[in-house]
């Protein structure tokens, strides 16, 4: 019911997933979620999974939470697998490069997608950190590993944002056409 009342879904970022409901143990560093919260998330992308004209905007952990959901591999701590990971804490900058657009994104995240799975890949840091990622299958379905709420680049920033917005009302309006 909460998929249909609204016209788009922001997936916010927050502590990590529970990688043990997956088969994993969890690394030393990991700080988990919310088990409601983890569990009603992972709801949300079922429902959102048969509501394919749903735009979706995945932020940090919501791209982590879209991969996962999809069966991606998640780093539990980007420093023990890239070398100078620490660069994507505690709302440092770093830049980005692809297909979403190219500048300087505020990171805070420990944890990351290792693959893009079946999604496509929109965006990697210089160290090889996936950034971003989009179901081609879909109108507008897209995770971003940054906080664009955080960021001062006018695209990558809340100009993602906007992108929801604008993806959403396309959707509103399809909808009220039909």
């Amino acid at each position: 019911d909460l998929v249909d009342a609204v016209d788009g879904l922001i997936i916010t970022g927050g502590k990590d997933i529970d990688l043990r409901k997956f088969g994993q143990e969890l690394h030393p560093k990991s700080d988990v979620m919310n088990a409601d919260r983890q569990s009603g998330e992972f709801g949300l992308l079922d429902a959102l999974d048969k509501r394919p004209d749903k735009p979706v905007l995945g932020i940090c952990l919501g791209m982590q939470m879209m991969g996962v959901h999809r069966g991606c591999h998640l780093a539990q701590h980007v420093p023990d697998v890239i070398e100078g990971g620490e660069r994507h804490q505690s709302n440092q900058e770093h830049t980005i490069d692809g297909a979403i657009g190219k500048g300087v994104v505020t990171s805070s995240h420990h944890q990351a997608l290792t693959e893009v799975g079946p999604f496509v890949e929109l965006a990697r840091s210089p160290d090889g950190c996936l950034e971003a990622i989009q179901l081609k299958d879909r109108a507008f379905y897209i995770g971003v590993q940054w906080h664009p709420e955080r960021t001062k680049d006018p695209v990558l920033g809340l100009g993602m944002v906007k992108k929801l917005v604008d993806a959403a009302a396309a959707a509103r309006n399809k909808k009220e056409k039909a």
